[in-house]
């Protein structure tokens, strides 16, 4: 996104954080693309059978958004943030009601020849990650917002740096660590 756009956005959300009812509107047309390579970016990720689309998560993030009465924006930077964290949970609930409609949950049938795969999956479960982000967040918020940007976001460190006001060395330490203790902690709940 260019300078011009990012200052167009940022007067958009100001004037939507004076109740300008058609700010929404506005505003969708010109983050839109931005939000849907970041939602594109992350379901890459995700396993392949994967039944939403980037354009759906965009959507239901972006209806969320809307809803927010009282928003308070302060630039594109802090919507953006918003927006990863509420594709965050379109995700999560998304991978909470697919496991829902499985009989049995998250169970499956493996047949003994498949077994040997098992161990050379590397798709990170959605769900344990969630968990895992639920405790670390108690203990460590500025880091767990810095994964949920980076993550769920597909925010660079740049940017991260620009939302959460910090250098963008903080940032990749914050990063780094936050890897290390979660990799430790889905290891462990397996």
């Amino acid at each position: 996104m260019n300078i011009e756009t990012k200052t167009e956005a940022t007067q958009i959300l100001e004037r939507w954080s004076e109740n300008d009812k058609d700010a929404p509107a506005r505003l969708m047309p010109i983050v839109y693309e931005e939000l849907r390579r970041r939602a594109t970016e992350y379901l890459r990720q995700e396993r392949p059978d994967h039944t939403l689309q980037a354009t759906a998560l965009v959507h239901e993030a972006y209806l969320k958004l809307v809803d927010q009465h009282r928003a308070n924006w302060k630039d594109r930077a802090h919507f953006c943030a918003v927006a990863a964290s509420l594709m965050r949970r379109v995700l999560v609930q998304h991978a909470r009601d697919h496991n829902r409609q499985k009989r049995g949950g998250k169970w499956q049938k493996v047949y003994l020849d498949e077994t040997r795969e098992l161990g050379q999956e590397n798709a990170t479960d959605l769900l344990a990650l969630d968990d895992a982000l639920q405790t670390f967040v108690a203990a460590y918020p500025r880091e767990s917002k810095v994964v949920e940007l980076k993550f769920f976001g597909g925010m660079e460190t740049r940017e991260i740096a620009e939302v959460l006001k910090v250098s963008e060395k903080t940032i990749l330490r914050d990063w780094n660590f936050a890897k290390v203790w979660l990799c430790r902690e889905l290891r462990n709940a397996v």
